[in-house]
């Protein structure tokens, strides 16, 4: 174009624009505003992470209608948005104590990444990761969404919820997020958060410990060979920089060795991660990512070490542990490392204690043939009808819940707490009221492992 074309182009958007504030293909709107919807569903679950998804997933199957309701952009929660992709322990003792929808879709991602399972007849012994299976997050992600839709879930992205009333054996529900402000009316509630939200909401009580588990910033390290570092000079480096107060000893374990040697992975330690709130949650995440920069500055500045750098980093810090309900029955410590069973027994957890501390962690291994059960009573809030909990918020001790909390058994909560809110929904009771028999049998059905009864009495 020549020169006094161009000139002339400039001139007449000039004007344009004088003239309306718009140019070519642009058009004015209205201001925005938020848009009201009233739903109706027979199942809300939520929260989409490693228990609620199962959940959603398993409800759906059995033909009933299912809202998933999740605050962030993806499913998997702490598989995948916090980067813990290493789920276990599905088998204890040589035999797999854990299956159906989560290990259904623990199977398809190894498979379609190449991966390879480990040998589950080799015992673990001490080394209870070497059953642990690491997966592609992404490809998790993915798989869970599609089968979410498979089993015709209706997924909503980026809403909480902020209100719930239950009237008329119905709850009422409304959440917000962009743009949108939603009533849902459901028959059945399953809280999946994580932190026991929905229950807070509708007003169910719920208990903390004064001091929580750390929490972690999933990441990983590269551009150096660990091999060729001198260890000795760095310990003596790290401990400097600790005493003039430049690093903080428990946010790795007081173990800079082990950070380099695993490349960062599960080590790091957050106190007071909290996800309950916005503004709690906002804090985790700024502690976690403040760490690990301060840590890779120092790092840079040691022989060996000058070319290190971040390969990758999960978007938030993963959290341990915040609230759990006060439910029909509280897992004691002493119920968990005995393997308890209970009439109402829904699902098996097979985990070493593994309460993380401003220390460190030291797993506490189940004596040999131990496998612990949950019952379903432990996921009821009390006084509570057509609601159940599904993840780590169930009715625990806080050592209990230390290996309760891991994401084999979360898919085996969710699993029963979806196939227990469906089978509420056929039999017009609430879920305390179903007949165990029956709820077994559906749950094995879809391909769930549930334990025996126990021959002693509910109390």
């Amino acid at each position: 174009m020549k020169r006094r074309d161009v000139l002339s182009t400039i001139g007449a958007l000039s004007v344009g624009l004088t003239a309306s504030g718009l140019v070519k293909g642009e058009a004015l709107h209205p201001p925005y505003k938020t848009v009201d919807r009233k739903l109706e569903t027979e199942i809300l679950v939520i929260g989409g992470g490693t228990a609620g998804s199962i959940a959603a997933i398993q409800a759906g199957r059995t033909g009933h209608e299912v809202t998933l309701v999740e605050c962030q952009s993806q499913l998997g929660g702490t598989i995948t948005t916090a980067g813990v992709a290493f789920p276990g322990l599905f088998f204890a003792w040589g035999k797999q104590v854990i299956s159906g929808v989560g290990w259904e879709l623990i199977q398809n991602a190894v498979e379609l990444n190449g991966d390879s399972m480990p040998n589950f007849s080799l015992p673990h012994g001490r080394e209870h990761w070497k059953h642990q299976i690491r997966i592609n997050p992404a490809l998790y992600a993915i798989l869970l969404e599609e089968k979410c839709l498979e089993a015709g879930v209706d997924l909503r992205y980026y809403e909480t919820p902020t209100s719930m009333e239950f009237k008329d054996n119905h709850w009422y529900v409304e959440t917000v997020g962009k743009g949108i402000r939603a009533q849902i009316k459901c028959k059945q509630v399953i809280d999946a958060s994580g932190n026991a939200m929905a229950a807070s909401i509708a007003g169910f009580d719920l208990f903390k410990e004064k001091v929580t588990q750390p929490g972690t910033l999933m990441f990983t390290l590269g551009g150096y060979r660990f091999e060729d570092l001198d260890l000795e000079r760095l310990k003596v480096s790290y401990e400097m920089a600790i005493d003039r107060g430049e690093l903080i000893r428990g946010e790795f374990r007081g173990n800079i060795i082990a950070l380099l040697k695993e490349k960062g992975d599960n080590v790091q330690h957050i106190l007071g991660a909290d996800s309950t709130t916005s503004e709690t949650h906002t804090l985790a995440n700024i502690k976690g990512r403040e760490s690990l920069l301060k840590h890779l500055r120092f790092l840079k500045k040691q022989p060996g070490l000058g070319n290190i750098r971040i390969e990758e980093m999960r978007t938030e810090t993963g959290v341990r542990e915040t609230y759990r309900i006060d439910g029909l029955y509280r897992i004691s410590y002493e119920d968990y490392i005995t393997g308890k069973t209970y009439p109402d027994a829904i699902a098996y957890s097979y985990y070493p204690v593994d309460l993380h501390t401003h220390e460190g962690v030291v797993p506490e291994q189940l004596a040999e043939g131990i496998v612990p059960t949950i019952p379903l009573r432990a996921m009821i809030p009390k006084r509570s009808r057509n609601f159940m909990i599904a993840g780590r918020s169930i009715c625990s001790d806080q050592l209990a819940n230390s290996g309760l909390r891991v994401q084999a058994s979360c898919m085996a909560m969710g699993q029963a707490a979806g196939a227990a809110a469906a089978l509420a929904i056929e039999r017009g009771v609430t879920p305390a009221e179903l007949d165990m028999i029956e709820l077994k049998r559906l749950i094995e059905t879809h391909g769930g492992i549930v334990p025996p009864a126990a021959k002693t009495s509910k109390s």
